[in-house]
């Protein structure tokens, strides 16, 4: 059997960064042919405190940001569902569908900061109806996608949320069937949602440099995911799992997040994402390319 490629990519999420800072570390990016894919998070506040903080709105800031890195995958690690109507989503990601040549990949969570959301006056419902919330967010992003939402009558769907009504999506995306859709969830219904309708899972696999690793729990929800796919009937090849591992600021923060994120692959990662501090701009692309990212692709395919 053929060895599967490993991409590597890198996430420079829009917290505590001026925009010169950002755009040059993108800029810088696009210089570095290892780094195969570029990712933010969503945050509407700095994540790191339990309210308040600098953050840049992340679809807008990558929107203006790909020209920087052409031909690579970008995506969102993850965008939250309760930020925006489900509709107005898979306007934007036919939009960035569009504008980076089929290579946006729509990352989606739930949504569970609660400093963000209600300083804002933005609903976050207790779950389980925010997961109904999301799964319904879900639904609505394939139905819009779909061949039938791409010219009249469209899309009827009927949602205790977020109904359709002869609903279209015109343009349609450049992609068939809509861009790659990776979710976020953890627990048994987010697995099963997954499995039955995403191209690939987002979750963490290392969650805060210096602390106790979670490759445990990546693991655990690996054999997890890959039971539901195949209980489906879904090929776990076309599968996307994917790791994050934060490579701090220090060299020695860099040599621990290179050999975590060869643990990652090694339990069954098939795309790693290098987390790095926006503020650190372009040198800070340039120590993770060198010291973690280039090594890291002489260990793997």
């Amino acid at each position: 059997m053929t060895a599967r490629h490993i991409p590597i990519g890198i996430k420079t999420s829009p917290q505590a960064v001026d925009w010169s800072t950002l755009d040059a570390a993108w800029a810088r990016i696009g210089e570095h042919e290892v780094f195969e894919s570029v990712w933010m998070n969503d945050h509407l506040t700095d994540v790191s405190q339990e309210h308040h903080g600098p953050s840049l709105e992340s679809l807008t800031a990558m929107a203006a940001l790909i020209h920087r890195v052409p031909g690579r995958w970008v995506g969102h690690a993850v965008l939250s569902a309760t930020f925006r109507h489900p509709v107005v989503l898979a306007k934007a990601a036919t939009v960035m569908d569009h504008a980076t040549g089929g290579r946006f990949i729509v990352g989606l969570g739930a949504g569970w900061h609660e400093g963000e959301h209600l300083p804002f006056g933005i609903p976050m419902p207790p779950m389980p109806e925010r997961f109904d919330r999301f799964e319904s967010t879900v639904h609505v992003l394939r139905a819009l996608w779909s061949d039938a939402a791409t010219s009249p009558p469209g899309v009827t769907r009927p949602d205790p949320f977020y109904p359709l009504i002869d609903a279209t999506n015109e343009p349609p995306p450049l992609t068939p069937g809509g861009p790659p859709l990776w979710l976020g969830g953890q627990k048994r219904r987010g697995i099963a949602l997954a499995a039955a309708v995403a191209d690939g899972w987002a979750l963490p696999a290392v969650v805060a440099l210096g602390s106790p690793t979670d490759l445990d729990y990546f693991s655990e929800k690996r054999d997890a995911i890959l039971a539901a796919l195949e209980a489906v009937g879904r090929d776990p090849s076309t599968f996307e799992l994917s790791a994050q591992v934060p490579t701090g600021t220090t060299a020695e923060d860099r040599r621990w997040a290179l050999g975590q994120a060869r643990e990652a692959v090694e339990r069954g990662a098939n795309h790693v994402v290098l987390g790095m501090p926006a503020r650190l701009g372009a040198a800070g692309v340039d120590a993770v390319a060198r010291e973690v990212a280039e090594p890291l692709r002489e260990m793997v395919v």
